[in-house]
């Protein structure tokens, strides 16, 4: 959510207690993905609608 809201990830690094970037990196990646994935599903269910 932060990141979404243009919070710097150097930011939310800090805030999560991460020890370094590629950490909040890695799951900035995996939330891009899910978001990606569940817009798919959203896309497909209002096919069928």
């Amino acid at each position: 959510m932060t990141l979404r809201n243009k919070v710097p990830i150097e930011i939310v690094n800090k805030m999560l207690g991460h020890k370094n970037l590629q950490t909040t990196q890695h799951y900035a990646k995996l939330l891009d993905k899910k978001v990606s994935e569940d817009m798919m599903i959203l896309r497909e269910n209002l096919k069928k609608v």
